[in-house]
């Protein structure tokens, strides 16, 4: 059995599926039924723990080098803005990324291959999978290419094919949940002023999203088709241009690519079966609110790779993997209720455009409180898998479980040890002799920090020493007198 893993589906979550796979040295094979990578902007908002997360592989520059960025919300009522809310001057002590990065998923899809081809591994198009058996200790698969059938074994298989999964229908997973009765629009389009940041309208029943897509005067459009049309798609957008002008102040000049379509709100009764992975919208899929559903899924692999990787190396258990259920389905569930009762307020609440827009979001805006937990929602740092079997302690503010905090000072950056995507020992305060001796027994590095007032900001207790994930979480959080339990951790969780 040469290559260990299958990765089914060679969009964002695939792609990143496999660099994680690749970054850890496992073999494996990525296929897609289509004949060659997609050439429509779809997806477009990459969020900051995204891009925090291919800074671990090197390829966030390139990325956003490729993209614009968002770094301010519009929110307009009947073509008059209302607020305006800097992304930057928020998320700055945060992340490193403090905005939303606008960048085509084709051209996004584009620099993973990129990333992929520059190792030698090449994504095998025009290949289907068309059946499935899970045995004991394999899952044997039957490929399709062309008129050329293959009969392989592969120890895992990770499902990153989208709504329809072959993988979560073979393994007999339910994927329960709604479609929403509004018909949508989502269109490409080239407008006569820049826009600037990313704007959301309202007007009577009715809204209109703009966002930028590569420069200030191109914008991707998402609304709500009008009813007027009375149950009838338009085939081009022009019949709705009207109505979007009257919600946005935007002139469209012309328009490159349009398509009306459902939103479906669903959540897979679970993402493990057995060898079995449901990774990405394979396992959960949502109304486009917040410009997460890519991003959940690009994380979906990065939490998955390591510790597939782990495992199939012999440094791990194979119980770890019950926890890639345990963390990503439990945000998967709270994402699409919240997104869903954010969209329901969006669509249906006369109270929402009539008073909370006008009247208290302007108040609100003005709370620096409210604008941080809003960027740390919509960026994704605010995850976290406290109540996961991997997570252990406290200490002061911080949780087992929590992001790492981003600490920059004076050019030392802790981010840059991530970039070994392994697991390590992080010190904020004085060195430990005894804490030195158990990290070379299990062959962990330890990074110490000087504590500051930057550390101080970030909620880390001085001395705090944290044993944090391949994936930039902490498992371990604890004070330089609790080194025994950071031992006893080890040595229940295996670490080899």
């Amino acid at each position: 059995m040469k290559e260990e893993v299958l990765i089914i589906g060679a969009g964002p979550t695939g792609l990143a599926m496999a660099i994680g796979l690749e970054k850890q040295g496992v073999s494996f094979r990525i296929v897609d039924k289509k004949s060659a990578p997609g050439t429509a902007s779809r997806a477009m908002a990459v969020q900051a723990r995204v891009l925090e997360s291919y800074y671990q592989f090197g390829i966030d520059q390139e990325i956003i080098q490729n993209g614009i960025i968002i770094d301010q919300t519009n929110i307009i009522k009947d073509r008059e803005k209302i607020v305006s809310i800097p992304f930057g001057s928020i998320g700055g002590e945060i992340s490193p990324y403090p905005y939303v990065l606008s960048i085509p998923q084709d051209v996004h899809e584009r620099i993973l291959v990129k990333y992929l081809e520059s190792k030698n591994i090449s994504i095998e198009w025009d290949t289907e999978v068309t059946n499935l058996i899970e045995e004991e200790d394999y899952v044997d698969v039957i490929l399709n290419e062309g008129d050329a059938e293959e009969n392989q074994h592969f120890k895992y298989i990770c499902g990153c094919d989208g709504a329809h999964s072959i993988v979560r229908k073979q393994a007999k997973i339910d994927f329960p949940g709604d479609t929403y009765n509004e018909r949508f629009f989502v269109a490409d389009v080239e407008i006569e002023e820049d826009q600037n940041g990313m704007s959301v309208g309202f007007r009577k029943e009715a809204f209109c999203l703009a966002m930028n897509i590569c420069h200030s005067s191109s914008v991707r459009l998402i609304g709500i088709i009008p009813k007027d049309f009375k149950g009838e798609e338009p085939e081009t957008f022009h019949p709705i241009i009207p109505y979007a002008e009257k919600i946005l102040p935007l002139k469209i000049r012309s328009v490159n690519w349009y398509s009306p379509y459902k939103i479906h709100c669903r959540v897979a009764e679970k993402f493990k079966s057995g060898r079995l992975f449901l990774l990405g919208d394979a396992g959960h899929i949502h109304s486009p609110a917040g410009g997460q559903g890519m991003n959940t899924g690009i994380m979906d692999a990065f939490n998955l790779s390591w510790k597939l990787a782990f495992v199939l190396k012999g440094k791990l258990n194979e119980d770890v993997l019950r926890t890639y259920e345990e963390e990503r389905i439990a945000f998967a569930k709270s994402l699409v209720s919240t997104t869903d009762k954010v969209f329901q307020s969006v669509v249906k609440s006369k109270i929402l455009k009539n008073f909370i827009i006008p009247y208290i979001v302007p108040k609100l805006s003005k709370s620096k409180k409210l604008k941080t937990k809003l960027f740390k929602v919509i960026s994704q740092v605010k995850i976290n898998y406290r109540d996961s079997i991997l997570s252990k302690g406290r200490v002061g503010k911080i949780k087992a479980g929590d992001r790492l905090p981003w600490i920059q000072k004076n050019n030392i950056n802790n981010y840059d040890a991530l970039k070994s995507v392994d697991w390590q020992i992080h010190v904020y305060g004085k060195n430990s002799k005894k804490l030195n001796r158990l990290s070379q027994s299990f062959s962990i590095p330890v990074h110490y920090y000087k504590w500051s007032k930057v550390a101080k900001r970030k909620k880390v207790e001085k001395n705090s020493i944290f044993l944090v994930r391949p994936d930039g979480y902490i498992a371990v959080v604890i004070t330089k007198k609790e080194i025994d339990v950071l031992k006893n951790y080890l040595n229940k969780l295996g670490l080899k």
